[in-house]
């Protein structure tokens, strides 16, 4: 098998819902995005303080990550944290971190990896850590379904298990919840997926938009996907000569999807006139841009010759802060010093599991008027 499979378990529910798309993508490019940087290296962060805490010998990668702030730092402890939780609920429980799973039982060369594999009993655990904004559901996920059977196919000829537990650790979002699925269940998913599977594989199958698409690599040229947007706005945007609330409840939850495929389309404009396209009636043009030093240290030099400070003093990070103190030094002097603002509001989906805010508290609360 090579690094990546062709149907992965971390697209099933792209090539699940809408399976030709698979080939369809295969002549793009993979672009690693900041995102997906800063997604392995939060995982890098959470194996070893997860390891760490099981008391396992492993060399911290912090200094080697592509990407490290203050958020990764308690997103990745209170994810260690939540694991070592579960895990205290055994006696004596077998424990995975990253374990590779092979999925080719039920996906064509397919595999995935497990963040972490808690078994015991009649119990398996599949935990998986997000660290992305947009809201995972952990009911029915098919990532961790495949994560699932590819587990029992490892564990359920040693051990007498009776129940899959698949829990998702997305704090950006306070989505930090499970879904219970029975064993036979699982394998009877299993076996309704194994057919969409081969028809994705060989690409064949109907099209199909929704929310599946946003890390589709074909997503900016889908004809499907335009076709379905452009309905969007005809059907939605032309009824006079004002929309009711009832109208406007019912197009809010479809902008979102219409607000993405725009900007995708921008993005794949860009991107083809960067390399040369000429689009009708557009140009590139400059953006704005700031002034910036061309040479710090001759400014600095220059600054000093002239009498002035050319520096700032500027309280150091929380970060940086429990790194020069140390964290017991921190917890014991800083913590009861710390305070946490409050979030801008905005409208989310009711499925959403962040606390609603009553408008009564609006004002009181947030400043509002």
């Amino acid at each position: 098998m090579g690094d990546h499979a062709i149907l992965s378990a971390s697209s099933s529910s792209r090539w699940i819902h809408c399976p030709p798309s698979v080939m369809l993508s295969q002549k793009y490019e993979d672009e690693v995005s900041p995102y997906a940087l800063e997604g392995t290296s939060a995982h890098a962060l959470a194996e070893y303080k997860l390891k760490k805490l099981l008391g396992l010998d492993i060399k911290d990668p912090t200094n080697d990550l592509n990407f490290y702030d203050e958020e990764m730092e308690e997103l990745t402890e209170g994810y260690a944290s939540y694991v070592t939780e579960v895990i205290s609920r055994y006696e004596s429980p077998a424990v995975f971190v990253e374990e590779r799973l092979d999925l080719s039982d039920y996906v064509k060369e397919s595999f995935g990896t497990a963040d972490c594999v808690v078994v015991s009993g009649n119990d398996l655990h599949i935990v998986d850590l997000k660290t992305g904004y947009i809201f995972v559901d952990t009911k029915e996920n098919t990532q961790l379904m495949l994560y699932g059977l590819g587990a029992l196919t490892l564990f359920d000829g040693i051990y007498d298990i009776e129940k899959v537990v698949h829990h998702i650790y997305q704090p950006r979002r306070c989505n930090i919840s499970t879904y219970e699925i029975n064993k036979t269940e699982l394998y009877k998913w299993g076996e309704s997926v194994r057919e969409i599977a081969e028809k994705a594989y060989k690409g064949e199958g109907e099209f199909s938009c929704g929310e599946w698409c946003i890390f589709c690599k074909a997503k900016n040229k889908c004809r499907k996907r335009a076709e379905e947007n452009l309905k969007l706005a005809q059907d939605e945007f032309t009824l006079p000569p004002e929309l009711s609330d009832d109208e406007i409840e019912e197009i809010l939850p479809k902008l979102d999807e219409l607000e993405l495929w725009t900007k995708d389309i921008k993005a794949y404009a860009l991107e083809r006139a960067l390399k040369g396209h000429r689009w009708k009636d557009l140009k590139l043009v400059e953006g704005r841009s700031n002034r910036k030093y061309r040479d710090e240290d001759e400014v600095i030099n220059k600054v000093k010759e002239l009498g002035f400070n050319p520096f700032e003093e500027k309280l150091l990070g929380i970060t940086a802060m429990t790194k020069l103190l140390g964290k017991k030094v921190f917890d014991e002097n800083i913590t009861d010093l710390l305070e946490k603002p409050k979030g801008k509001l905005t409208l989310v989906s009711i499925d959403d599991k962040r606390e609603e805010v009553k408008i009564d508290n609006v004002k009181e609360e947030f400043g509002g008027k």
